[in-house]
């Protein structure tokens, strides 16, 4: 995924990845990020980040549906580069929270969304993710499959 470095927020986050052995350090700067929003961009962006590092799965969850949200409300292409992560992101925290009817939709959200990324290795990445994520939610219901 590409993004401008020069939005203060991206930044935030790039610089957030950058130090992610130190947790804090990683959170304070994502923190940073959210605090920074001007859109729904960059809210999804910050969000996406720090949902990353959460203590808790319910936290997690909290800011991946944010992230999402925020995402819904773009009507550009920058939706496009975001949707497959954050959908990808956002099932598997529903997965976690044993809400897998909510996580299979949002899984098939992610597997349609896919197809728009430019090949190579991000969109490998989250094609790889989703799979994983598929399989996972196949294995945990009674047959039925996404």
């Amino acid at each position: 995924m590409s993004f401008d470095v020069n939005n203060p927020v991206v930044g935030l986050c790039v610089a957030g990845v950058q130090v992610e052995g130190t947790p804090t350090e990683a959170l304070a700067l994502y923190d940073q990020a959210w605090a920074a929003r001007t859109d729904d961009f960059d809210a999804a962006v910050a969000a996406h980040y720090v949902a990353r590092l959460q203590p808790t799965a319910d936290l997690t969850l909290h800011w991946n549906e944010v992230a999402l949200h925020h995402a819904d409300a773009l009507h550009d292409d920058r939706l496009h580069a975001l949707l497959p992560s954050l959908c990808l992101n956002l099932a598997e925290s529903y997965r976690i929270a044993g809400r897998d009817a909510d996580a299979r939709a949002v899984a098939q959200r992610a597997y349609d969304a896919v197809d728009v990324l430019p090949a190579g290795g991000y969109a490998d990445m989250v094609r790889g993710g989703i799979t994983r994520l598929r399989e996972r939610l196949a294995s945990s219901s009674s047959g039925v499959n996404v």
